[in-house]
């Protein structure tokens, strides 16, 4: 998959900053780790691609408005927890106790490529 930003109706990728693995190599810690927390994210986003399409017909309003469909909420749960995973191989928390402080990471994250591409 390449790095570009990829939008369509049904999915986005790369809409958060990834984990800079790079610092795994300077932390000694096996490039397995580092291809298994990449393998996990793409099943599991594979994954959430597949229940949507258990729902034949449905809208994203109809798969993302409450009650979502279980096998959908499952994915996105699975999804989430293979993100986590592999921030935490960076020193992030390995699991959030809300989404908003997930979001507030990812910004803080965010906050700091950007300010690091500015000065580059």
């Amino acid at each position: 998959m390449k790095s570009d930003y990829r939008y369509s109706a049904g999915v986005v990728f790369n809409n958060f900053p990834w984990p800079d693995f790079s610092q795994n190599f300077k932390q000694n810690q096996p490039l397995a780790a580092v291809h298994h927390a990449q393998t996990a994210i793409e099943t599991a986003a594979q994954a959430v691609l597949d229940a949507r399409t258990l729902e034949a017909g449905a809208t994203l309003a109809d798969l993302y408005n409450p009650p979502m469909p279980v096998a959908l909420l499952k994915a996105h749960r699975a999804l989430d927890a293979a993100v986590d995973a592999a921030y935490a191989l960076n020193g992030g928390k390995k699991s959030w106790k809300t989404d908003a402080e997930r979001v507030a990471s990812l910004f803080t994250r965010y906050e700091a490529l950007t300010h690091m591409s500015a000065h580059t």
